[in-house]
């Protein structure tokens, strides 16, 4: 049963991505300055909400650790695996995001990079989550979980400087589209076109979440079975 619902989730999922892709590419009209390369917007903002949506579980999943390693050392190992899980997914989605923005930044700058104040914390941001995931894969020992706990909770607190460093400092990246100053906003037309990809995005990274969630559990549960096998080979 558990296996039906995961393939009818993923047969939802692609079909929202496909009507996504449909919104964006032949739906959604030309921006009027940018022309076609604006519609890399349809899958540039909404990696980066997810993301962002994904590294939060990592810091909830971290909190929870610390707080029940101790006492209740099984709560802990799910708080961690959803730690390990968010961070995995939230840098996948980091990525795309580091990825078409200098796609856009090519044709709209003419530059590739630049040390701007959004695309640097999101590059720290990055780099902050792959030192965590490299902690994970390459540390060992008993106090791997807890110090890549901490370091996941230091990793997130740069997620709001990210979102708000085109609120807080003058930026060569575009102003938020949604909420920022007088004038700013998005047509009616293209409204839809993003509303959908976020939705097919978010339920995306949710089935590739809820999957490397279930494979860490799984590792744990085999960890723990060795680690008592050898303990009784022992006694």
């Amino acid at each position: 049963m558990k296996k039906i619902a995961i393939a009818l989730y993923a047969a939802v999922t692609v079909a929202l991505l496909v009507w996504g892709f449909y919104q964006a590419i032949y739906v959604a009209p030309n921006d009027a300055m940018q022309g076609e390369i604006f519609r890399i917007i349809y899958y540039h903002v909404p990696s980066a909400s997810v993301a962002f949506l994904f590294f939060a579980i990592s810091l909830i999943g971290s909190i929870g650790y610390l707080g029940c390693r101790r006492n209740h050392p099984e709560w802990a190992q799910v708080a961690d695996a959803w730690a390990l899980s968010g961070a995995e997914v939230g840098v996948v989605f980091c990525t795309v995001v580091l990825t078409t923005g200098p796609i856009w930044g090519r044709r709209a700058w003419g530059i590739w990079w630049t040390w701007d104040a959004r695309l640097t914390t999101t590059l720290v941001l990055w780099l902050i989550y792959m030192s965590y995931l490299l902690l994970r894969r390459f540390a060992a020992g008993p106090q791997m979980q807890t110090l890549a706990a901490v370091l996941g909770i230091f990793g997130a607190l740069d997620v709001p400087i990210v979102y708000m460093s085109n609120r807080w400092w003058r930026t060569q990246h575009p102003a938020p589209v949604f909420g920022g100053a007088s004038g700013s906003g998005m047509d009616s037309s293209m409204v839809g076109a993003l509303l959908w990809n976020m939705l097919a995005w978010l339920a995306w990274g949710v089935l590739i979440l809820t999957l490397r969630y279930n494979v860490e559990r799984q590792h744990q549960k085999f960890a723990a079975k060795e680690a008592q096998a050898a303990l009784n080979e022992t006694v």
